[in-house]
This record gives C-alpha cells, sequence and structure tokens, in this order.
C-alpha cells in the first residue's frame, strides 16, 4: 500500500482522517440497517459470509492491526473475538472454517454492534494524535472495510435469493413487454500499441498487489464502447451459447455440465421471457423483467469468455483494459447512488468504464515484476491469492465511488458468478 498522510502534528488532517473513518463505518452499517438480524445470519455457500461476520471482521480488522500494537492501555471487549473473526491470517494462529460463519448465532447482532462501537471510540481517540505508521494501516483498514462493503451486497443477494421463498417480482413493476430504450450500437475504439506504463503512480492509497508500476509492451488493439448487454447475451443463449462445447474452455464446459447453467445468475424464466432477481435498492427484493439495454451482469469468467468466443471477439488484458481506462474514463452506477443494480447504457460514445459491472480480463492474477509482499501481517493480504484466480477491472454499481480507480486489480476463481461481474470485448 501507499498513502500520503498528514505528520502527528498536523491537527487538520488528523480531523480529516477520524471524519473519513467515522463516514466508511456509518456507511457500513447503512447498508446493513435494512437487514433483519435473521437476514444477518444468512451464508447461502463458503464464498459467502453473513452480514454479521462482515460486520465483526472490519471491526477485527482495526483492531488487531492498530489498537492492540499501537494504543496502549487498550482493552479488548472480548478477547474470544481474536480467534472467531480472524479470516485467513495464518500468522495469528487458527481461525474457525470459512463454511461455517453462517453458524455464529453468539455473539448476537446487538453484541457485534456493541464491539463496533467499543472499537470506534477507542479508534477516533487514537487518531487525535495518529504517527505516520497507524494513519497509513488506517488508510488500509478503511479501504479494507470498503471491500466489505461490496461483500455485503454481493453475499447478501446470494442469501436471500437461495431461501426456499421464490422471489416474487418487485413491487409496481410492470410484467408486460412495454417497449424499452435499447442500448446505443457498439462501437470499437483503436488503442496505440508500444510500451506503455501499467500499476499505481502517485501518492495517493493504492494496495500492494496494484505495483510496481512497469513497462508492458501491447499490440494495437480496439476496445468496445460499452460492456455487453442482456440483449447481445440472450443472441448468444438463443444460439444454443450454453449448449456448444466448441465455444467453451474445457473447465468451463465442464462447469456448465455440472452446474446445469443456462442463463447468467438470478435470471429466472417466466410467462415466456426472463426475469431476474435485485435487490432494488434493498428496500425492496424480487424479480423484475430482464431489461435489453443493461449490462449482462453475474455471469463467470467462463461464459465472458464462452461469449467473447461466439462474437468473434476476445476479453481484454488487464493491461490493455488500464491503459484504456486511462485514455477513456466513464463512470457509471456505484454504491454510493444506492441503487445496487446495473443501469442501461442510454448514451453512445464510451461508457461505464468504471461502475455498474466488474469486467472480466483475461489475465490471471499474478505479481507484477518486482512485487514483494510487506512484512509481517499485512503481507498476507494480497499476495497470498496470487494463484488459480483471474482478475476484474472498474468497479460495479454495489463498489464504493472513492474505492476504485484505473490501477485496481480485483480478482475471483473462473466459475465465480455471485459477484456483480459482467464483460467489455476487445480486438
Amino acid at each position: 500500500m501507499t498513502a500520503t498522510l498528514a505528520t502527528p502534528a498536523d491537527s487538520s488532517a488528523a480531523s480529516i482522517l477520524r471524519k473519513r473513518f467515522a463516514e466508511v463505518r456509518k456507511t457500513t452499517t447503512r447498508i446493513a440497517a435494512p437487514l433483519s438480524a435473521e437476514d444477518q445470519m444468512l451464508q447461502s455457500m463458503p464464498d459467502a459470509s453473513p452480514t454479521k461476520w462482515h460486520l465483526a471482521h472490519t471491526t477485527w480488522f482495526f483492531e488487531t492491526f492498530i489498537l492492540e500494537p499501537h494504543s496502549p492501555g487498550y482493552e479488548p471487549s472480548d478477547l474470544r473475538f481474536k480467534y472467531l473473526f480472524n479470516s485467513y491470517y495464518k500468522q495469528l494462529g487458527s481461525h474457525p472454517y470459512r463454511g461455517s460463519r453462517g453458524l455464529l448465532s453468539r455473539p448476537s447482532l446487538e453484541h457485534v454492534q456493541a464491539y463496533r462501537a467499543h472499537v470506534d471510540a477507542a479508534m477516533l481517540g487514537l487518531l487525535e494524535h495518529a504517527s505516520d505508521e497507524v494513519a497509513e494501516l488506517v488508510e488500509l483498514g478503511m479501504n479494507h472495510e470498503q471491500q466489505h462493503q461490496e461483500l455485503i451486497l454481493t453475499d447478501i443477494k446470494h442469501g436471500l435469493w437461495s431461501g426456499p421463498l421464490r422471489p416474487e417480482p418487485v413491487a409496481g413493476h410492470p410484467s408486460d413487454h412495454r417497449p424499452r430504450a435499447s442500448a446505443p450500437q457498439l462501437t470499437w475504439t483503436e488503442i496505440e500499441g508500444g510500451i506503455h506504463h501499467v500499476g499505481h503512480q502517485g501518492d495517493s492509497f493504492a494496495f500492494d498487489n496494484e505495483s510496481p508500476r512497469h513497462e508492458v509492451l501491447l499490440r494495437p488493439f480496439r476496445i468496445a464502447s460499452r460492456p455487453v448487454t442482456n440483449a447481445e447475451y440472450l443472441q448468444f443463449m438463443e444460439d444454443g451459447g450454453y449448449r456448444r462445447p466448441d465455444l467453451w474452455l474445457s473447465d468451463g464446459w465442464d462447469t456448465v455440465c455440472a452446474q446445469g447453467w443456462n442463463a447468467p445468475l438470478y435470471w429466472e424464466r417466466r410467462d415466456d421471457s426472463w426475469w431476474q432477481f435485485t435487490l432494488n435498492g434493498m428496500k425492496q427484493t424480487g424479480l423484475k423483467a430482464v431489461d435489453p439495454a443493461e449490462p449482462v451482469c453475474h455471469i463467470s469468467y467462463y461464459e465472458a469468455d464462452a461469449y467473447a468466443r461466439w462474437s468473434g471477439s476476445r476479453l481484454p488484458t488487464e493491461e490493455e483494459w488500464e491503459v484504456a481506462a486511462v485514455q477513456l474514463p466513464s463512470r457509471g452506477t456505484f454504491l454510493d447512488d444506492g441503487i445496487f443494480h446495473p443501469q442501461p447504457v442510454r448514451a453512445s460514445g464510451h461508457q461505464q468504464m468504471f461502475g455498474d459491472v466488474w469486467e472480466w480480463t483475461a489475465s490471471p492474477y499474478v505479481a507484477y515484476p518486482g512485487f514483494t509482499p510487506a512484512a509481517g501481517l499485512i503481507g498476507e493480504y494480497n499476495g497470498k491469492f496470487m494463484c488459480n484466480q483471474l482478475v476484474l477491472r472498474g468497479g460495479s454499481c454495489a463498489t464504493p465511488a472513492g474505492h476504485i480507480r484505473a490501477s485496481y486489480r480485483n480478482f475471483f476463481p473462473p466459475h465465480a458468478r455471485w459477484q456483480f461481474s459482467g464483460l467489455r470485448l476487445a480486438r
């Protein structure tokens, strides 16, 4: 990670940091507020975690990495939490199996909320006179919590959808086929080949996996003006896309057959038309008719790659995506908008490079040349996952707007579909 932060003597900078810390923590609480205690216990699969666990784990991070080593006299509210809410930091010892987080009926939600209040009070006190080292760790902690804000939304969406009571149509949503605006025609932008620089630059915060900045040699390429839409993906489905092994990577085809995939996650066939499950801003949940102009969402790398082959195109590499994003930035929908669903493409030109849906790239998640994990526990944050994962870029409708940047590298295994993931084509 890198950050430019004020010295302890800079009271104005300390005040700004305290305010930002409080805002990040309040945002997490606000996201979880519409959910009942029962909702916050849901764990629908091992890859997802209960909302209550997210609330506790992000608090554990500040307590473990900042308060215990840097705040003399700090008293943990519950010594059991050091083990209970450790996610994967092996240097701290054992931790509960990830798939058993939904069994944590105790501590109660009220106890977890009290834990957050206890840690918040101690953190705000510490930040009145924070050292540069502490300020840098707080920056990491806030960005870590923003990642979990997105995970709260993706995980609860899967949990609510997985329940035995099938979701009903969203109240007031028309079930007929009223004409809706179509997305603007997809166009292609030429990107010049040659030596380009990728990776984080400057003094603002970045995760360690975004560095070091380095040179890459790219051939000339073209990138699509917008993500692939539902209408375009429906054409792939209607052309037998899920029944044609020639379009799929071998492991992808095995997954399609084993899982019975025939559409993106959360899509459901009703009355001869496709509907999809949506959070609808968390105020309501249920099905709404698939909007042809929206970016296709909740697809795996395998599906993105198969669609690209079917369309006569390919997925961009992460280096190509980053170079294009720097040259052609365009903002879409983020968590801050409170919609939690990708929005239709309405304008022509380059659209939605950031926000709405994470975009799969063709690149494996590996270290950049010269990458060295940080010393100590922090070194386990990103580097240990550089195996069997693919890179996604750009953020989604569940990503905080201030959290994303062109160099940001998200990563998931190729079968993952519960994230807000889509694709943009390259040639």
